[in-house]
């Protein structure tokens, strides 16, 4: 049995042997492959790298035709030793490839030509084999033959569609099936990964050797928890950070309440976030001290700062295309749009061009289930002994330190290790508080996708949850 923590990793069936091709791998040499149809070689603008990497689709649903992106990159070094770790960016419609794989945390970040990568020196794989999902279907390169699957996305078929593809991708690379695991994400994540872990610790049985009680639920980034506490964050957080008037804040104060399915019917409610939402589109959301991309870009239109405000029953937050760039959304998506990026990556035959987005804005605006708090899952999960690690970018103003915040105070779990800042390179990185079955930290200085602002304090923050230590407390 493994570990169940928040971050996955895995390799396929079949053991052959190859030789590296146009310097995929630094060294010429014969390496064991368990996985030769999904290994990439190729890859245009790659660096030269010691270690491998797969791309390819896992059918979820044979039936409906369901089927899911991959691109996992062993370890670094010894990744017969090192534990696996299941990364998904959230939306919900958002790339992990885009956004974790090749902005964040990935070995590879796309290069500002958009026709290449450059190496990433603080990327997790250092530490980890790490697997990155297009999740669901619709996302990325992920697809369906059903045109009803995508009338029906949502939280419950995500995770049902993940926990299918955990159980066929360990099936591909059974090497994996018995080493430390652990799910991780960013923003609306913060629903997909305790959903996911919580359907893993339900089913009980363990037919691929995932769970045991002791095991950690993982990472969560600036995550989405409690709807309310969510919206609460974002309001309290613009009036505090000088984004909009006392008035306005005032208005919302009042007339406002973000606990009723009929808060969108108060027109004064309506009305004044509508002018909290109008003040961010001048300046970078996710990032309030950075630069907007400027020119020839999304934002230059305004597509990447397209909201869609969804005032229902379901208060669900506000999606707004873009993130820190202040252009790497374009260069991505320019990037997977070469037709023999998609070859070297298995979803095209470098001819016929499948269209690859870093958000489908669709899949929100169909979004038809959503759980409005996560909560119940980590009572479930922290009973259950599972280790979570919650941290914040506190420049973020998507998904504010100050939303976590109030989220968390709902669990009202006691505090083993009172608040203190943590440190790297004998600076202050920001600061930690230890709960009973969970850590809280934040990032100073850094928006809402943390490991762009701040990536080697986020890779030893990484290495500190892996080894199951509190990062540095001293200079």
């Amino acid at each position: 049995m493994s570990i169940l923590k928040i971050f996955i990793f895995v390799l396929l069936s079949d053991i052959i042997f190859v030789v590296a091709r146009h310097g995929q791998l630094s060294n010429d040499k014969k390496f064991k492959v368990e996985n030769v149809e999904d290994l990439v070689t190729n890859l245009p603008g790659q660096p030269d790298v010691d270690f491998r990497h797969y791309a390819g689709y896992v059918t979820v649903d044979e039936k409906n035709g369901r089927a899911l992106f991959y691109w996992f990159y062993e370890a670094w070094t010894l990744p017969d030793e090192k534990p696996l770790v299941l990364w998904l960016n959230g939306g919900p419609g958002c790339s992990s490839v885009g956004y974790g794989a090749t902005q964040e945390i990935g070995p590879f970040i796309v290069s500002t030509d958009a026709k290449g990568l450059r190496l990433n020196p603080y990327s997790w794989n250092r530490e980890a084999n790490m697997l990155f999902l297009e999740s669901p279907v619709g996302v990325g390169f992920s697809y369906s033959n059903t045109t009803n699957d995508y009338d029906n996305l949502g939280d419950d078929l995500t995770a049902k569609d993940a926990y299918a593809f955990l159980h066929n991708w360990f099936m591909k690379f059974p090497s994996y099936k018995n080493r430390t695991f652990y799910i991780a994400g960013e923003s609306y994540a913060g629903k997909y990964v305790p959903e996911l872990a919580g359907l893993i610790h339900d089913k009980k049985q363990c037919p691929f050797a995932l769970y045991k009680p002791q095991g950690h639920i993982g990472k969560l980034g600036n995550p989405e928890t409690n709807d309310a506490e969510d919206w609460k964050g974002l309001i309290d957080y613009a009036w505090s950070h000088a984004v909009v008037s006392d008035e306005t804040h005032k208005t919302i104060r009042e007339q406002c309440d973000f606990y009723s399915n009929d808060t969108w019917s108060n027109d004064d409610c309506s009305q004044a976030v509508d002018e909290v939402l109008r003040q961010y589109k001048e300046i970078d959301i996710y990032s309030l001290y950075t630069s907007v991309c400027i020119g020839d870009s999304a934002y230059a239109d305004n597509k990447a700062m397209q909201v869609v405000f969804k005032k229902s029953s379901s208060k669900m937050m506000p999606r707004i295309m873009g993130g820190y760039d202040p252009c790497l959304d374009d260069y991505a998506k320019n990037y997977y749009n070469n037709p023999e990026v998609q070859k070297a990556l298995h979803v095209g035959d470098g001819h016929k061009l499948k269209n690859w987005s870093i958000c489908n804005m669709d899949i929100f605006g169909g979004w038809t289930q959503t759980k409005e708090s996560v909560l119940p899952i980590y009572k479930k999960l922290i009973d259950a002994k599972f280790r979570i690690w919650v941290y914040s970018g506190d420049t973020d103003g998507r998904v504010p330190v100050l939303s976590t915040r109030y989220s968390l105070s709902v669990l009202r779990l006691p505090i083993i290790q009172a608040w203190r800042p943590w440190y790297h390179q004998k600076q202050v990185a920001g600061w930690i508080q230890e709960y009973e079955g969970l850590s809280f930290a934040t990032f100073r200085g850094a928006g809402h996708a943390v490991p762009i602002f701040k990536p080697s304090e986020s890779l030893a923050f990484f290495t500190s949850f892996l080894l199951g230590k509190t990062p540095p407390l001293e200079r």
